[in-house]
């Protein structure tokens, strides 16, 4: 029996190709459990594994997709059954593995979590690797100690998918969020998810000459890197936190350890692919129980596997809003 899926191919040197094409079930990599897929996602990582010299892909031909949740069709695991609902994110499938941008994937089933009651595959593909590392900054920081009735909690990126799921978590739970955006007309976006107030991305993306500057923020989810986080920790409250997601502005962290020893600061490194399942149940009970969920289809962007090449794209380009949802039977 065929299936559809995006396969990429590398045509020389410098360039690869994307397309959507039938394979056959014996394509698929080794596994202990084939996946009927659903749904699956677009996250910036899916983008640069369709980019030439990604240094995500060693292999090629290869199916990409970091995300996917589906329906269990073949098992040899006790653990999950035909017709069991699954989601995966992380453990580099769609990097080193063939992931979810497909109609059937098989994997590992250590990599599994059963889909959480409450939540739709569609909706937790609207989560994704992006929410799921979002739900993971959360906890993170209150694991530390933060607490709505410390102040204003930043969330920089806003509208990209970390940014969107956190300000719709932390405005859930009673934080006043501020909202950081490069993009004016997403105002009324982040809004509608929760934030209380929006903070242009030229008021913070540059380093400030001063290390320490006026104490404002109770803590923060960062999904950018690079200046604009070296700018945060020196505006955190005494012994507050920033959870760190992403680098869509860049790997390097230019500040020094002033902040960190006079003002007790944390900086919380947030990984999603190897998290222990025990953090994954959690993070995907907590995701079911205190995301709302009218907010979460407000965000989705649906899109067919065909679109995915385009939405790379546009996502490594901080063009995409939300979260894009793939309908890979569509």
């Amino acid at each position: 029996m065929t299936f559809n899926a995006l396969l990429v191919e590398k045509t020389d040197e410098d360039s690869v190709s994307a397309t959507v094409q039938q394979l056959t079930e014996d394509r698929l990599p080794a596994g202990n459990v084939t996946v009927a897929v659903e749904y699956t996602t677009v996250n910036y990582k899916d983008g640069l594994c369709l980019q030439p010299k990604n240094g995500l892909v060693r292999n090629y031909p290869h199916v990409p997709g970091i995300d996917f949740a589906g329906v269990v069709e073949e098992s040899s695991d006790s653990r999950y059954q035909p017709g069991d609902k699954v989601v995966l994110t992380g453990w580099r499938v769609g990097e080193t593995h063939w992931g979810g941008f497909s109609q059937k994937a098989r994997v590992d089933a250590d990599w599994l979590v059963p889909l959480p009651d409450g939540l739709s595959t569609k909706q937790a593909m609207a989560v994704g690797t992006a929410g799921f590392a979002a739900i993971l900054a959360v906890n993170a920081l209150e694991d530390h100690g933060m607490k709505p009735e410390h102040g204003e909690v930043l969330v920089t990126g806003a509208a990209g998918g970390v940014g969107s799921i956190a300000t719709a978590v932390l405005g859930n739970l009673g934080y006043e969020v501020a909202a950081v955006t490069g993009r004016p007309e997403m105002a009324d976006y982040l809004k509608s998810l929760g934030a209380t107030r929006i903070v242009a991305r030229q008021e913070i993306d540059t380093v400030s000459k001063k290390p320490l500057e006026s104490e404002t923020w109770a803590g923060c989810v960062d999904a950018v890197g690079g200046e604009m986080l070296a700018r945060v920790i020196g505006q955190l409250k005494y012994g507050s936190s920033v959870a760190a997601v992403g680098l869509a502005g860049g790997a390097k962290l230019p500040t020094t350890v002033i902040p960190f020893l006079l003002r007790g600061v944390n900086l919380l490194g947030i990984d999603s692919v190897m998290q222990p399942y025990e953090n994954r149940i959690r993070g995907w009970e907590r995701i079911a129980s205190n995301l709302p969920l009218e907010k979460l289809d407000a965000m989705i962007q649906p899109a067919k596997l065909a679109d995915v090449p385009t939405l790379a794209n546009e996502i490594l380009n901080g063009q995409v809003k939300g979260r894009i949802v793939v309908d890979v039977n569509a």
